[in-house]
């Protein structure tokens, strides 16, 4: 099978289109062929930077990607809720900054362990599962720990891109009050996504623009965060998407203020992407595919997402 290997640390230079053995399921396990893969901020950092070599488990050869849909070819012993043919997607074998995770995602084949995975609902594209494995979970787990309420006033910052944009439509899904902000070249799409306000942070300070708000999900990095603290009403919740919070400048200033500021993890969970397939079921999310790719172009679906502009998902099918 064609596959990508990731050759060394660096530029997309680095990753290089090769023949690989097909895997074989074991236990618990199933074989997929790929029909879509995600690609994440995850997979850039993963490619550049040697300290996260430890995800690839010393193990060879190193294949980037965690974000697939496709259709089960194979079956591992004991696997009993799904069957050849279906349709799955999922966040497959996700690192933490801790332990390996070495999914090998970028492949006409991967092998996918059944507790993360979920099935495809009939009316949701390859394309469309894929872009919300582990953009959707990013936002789905965290609130279902501390939930938005009904009638939240919550700001979400970098409302545009892959993670943001389901921050928007899932919170909306809670019934609140959503204030974005984003650049303005984003303005229509935010507003479409059910935004009820927009703040185009190239022409305003949205300190002068925001009144105080329950929530903040906060999609921007470092120093950004201590700014949104500030609008955040006393007793509120602040989410960082990037920042780890404990042990920070920034929980000394949310405890200062009252404020409960947070950061999560994403894990793999077939679980809770069976909760998002309801969603995108019923149509309550819909993920927004910017740009697609070929699996030999995947140095360019990287450049893609180093722009940090991408609106939505960048997608790779390894089958056209």
């Amino acid at each position: 099978m064609k596959s990508i290997i990731l050759n060394a640390h660096g530029g997309v230079d680095q990753l290089q289109l090769r023949e690989v053995p097909i895997p074989v399921a074991n236990a618990d396990e199933v074989l997929i062929k790929v029909h879509a893969i995600s690609i994440n901020p995850t997979d850039i950092y993963a490619r550049q930077n040697v300290a996260l070599n430890y995800i690839f488990n010393g193990e060879e050869p190193r294949i980037l990607g965690w974000d697939i849909a496709g259709e089960i070819t194979g079956l591992g012993r004991g696997v009993e809720n799904f069957k050849l043919g279906d349709r799955v997607f999922g966040l497959l074998n996700f690192p933490t900054h801790t332990k390996p995770g070495h999914a090998k995602g970028y492949a006409e084949y991967v092998i996918a362990r059944v507790k993360d995975i979920s099935l495809i609902p009939e009316s949701v594209s390859y394309d469309e599962a894929a872009a919300a494995a582990l953009a959707a979970l990013t936002i789905w787990q965290p609130l279902k720990k501390v939930p938005i309420q009904k009638g939240n006033r919550v700001f979400i910052t970098g409302a545009g891109g892959g993670v943001g944009h389901f921050a928007v439509q899932i919170a909306k899904h809670f019934g609140a009050y959503v204030i974005t902000l984003a650049s303005g070249s984003k303005r229509d799409f935010i507003l479409s996504l059910g935004a009820d306000e927009f703040i185009d942070y190239q022409t305003v300070d949205f300190l002068n623009a925001l009144e105080p708000v329950d929530y903040v999900i906060e999609g921007l990095r470092d120093g950004h965060l201590a700014r949104s603290l500030k609008v955040v009403k006393k007793g509120g919740n602040l989410l960082s998407l990037w920042s780890q919070i404990e042990g920070t400048s920034w929980q000394k200033q949310a405890s200062d203020l009252g404020i409960h500021a947070f950061y999560n993890a994403v894990e793999s969970s077939g679980k809770d992407l069976a909760e998002i397939a309801k969603l995108l079921e019923k149509g309550a999310v819909k993920p927004h595919i910017s740009k697609r790719f070929h699996l030999n172009e995947i140095g360019k679906a990287h450049e893609a997402m180093e722009t940090n502009h991408a609106t939505g998902k960048i997608i790779v099918n390894p089958n056209y």
